[in-house]
């Protein structure tokens, strides 16, 4: 209990890809990458949320060893005549490689999906070891810093803060590593965060991976 106590976590963010690995650390449950997208995927995010089609997309990936490339055969096919859809594939599939090389992971689950409303809205933890997750348009996805909720109340509207200054906002096109609370070692630790609401008209595209053995 007392180690669970002076436990520290805290977030890094950096210019490069480098900076994904430093959610190895113990003290770390949030890496953000803070890159910029291509103009080429950015315009194919973009125009694939302007179509107002449904997108929801699920795959698990095979990954037996770390020369195997992804194959993302289907993926978001109702769009392959749209100019960018090559690049914006080729991203997916550099970002599934990047995540299962960093983690030793063997099988990665991959979710596509196009928002126009809070997935998750109320802030919370992710049961699940860590999770990748890269909006590729709209708003990006919210977190709170270490001690900006009482845990003990996840998930009650009434319990979460006011303030907009301890809402931190990830931006459109960062890649963020989430450590949740079956990483071992970071129990009760997992990243505070929450799907954002977009304002009425605008929809979000969004990626997350999942490790899932």
């Amino acid at each position: 209990m007392l180690a669970t106590r002076l436990k520290q976590v805290r977030q890094v963010h950096g210019h490069t890809p480098l900076t994904l690995a430093q959610i190895l650390d113990d003290d770390i449950n949030l890496a953000v990458w803070q890159r910029q997208l291509p103009a080429h995927i950015s315009d194919f995010a973009a125009m694939v949320v302007s179509m107002n089609q449904s997108v929801a997309e699920s795959m698990v990936l095979d990954m037996p060893d770390e020369d195997t490339q992804p194959t993302l055969h289907g993926l978001a096919a109702g769009f392959s005549d749209l100019q960018g859809y090559e690049g914006f594939v080729a991203d997916v599939a550099w970002l599934v490689s990047a995540f299962s090389c960093l983690l030793g992971a063997r099988r990665v689950g991959v979710r596509l999906r196009a928002l126009d409303s809070a997935m998750c809205p109320r802030f919370h933890v992710d049961h699940v070891p860590v999770r990748l997750i890269t909006t590729y348009v709209g708003v990006g996805s919210q977190w709170l810093m270490e001690g900006g909720m009482d845990r003990r109340r996840l998930g009650q509207l009434d319990a979460e803060p006011d303030d907009p200054e301890m809402i931190q906002q990830m931006c459109s096109g960062e890649v963020a590593l989430l450590k949740g609370e079956k990483w071992h070692g970071n129990e009760g630790f997992g990243l505070i965060h929450r799907s954002p609401q977009p304002t009425p008209g605008d929809r979000r595209l969004i990626l997350s991976l999942d490790w899932l053995a």
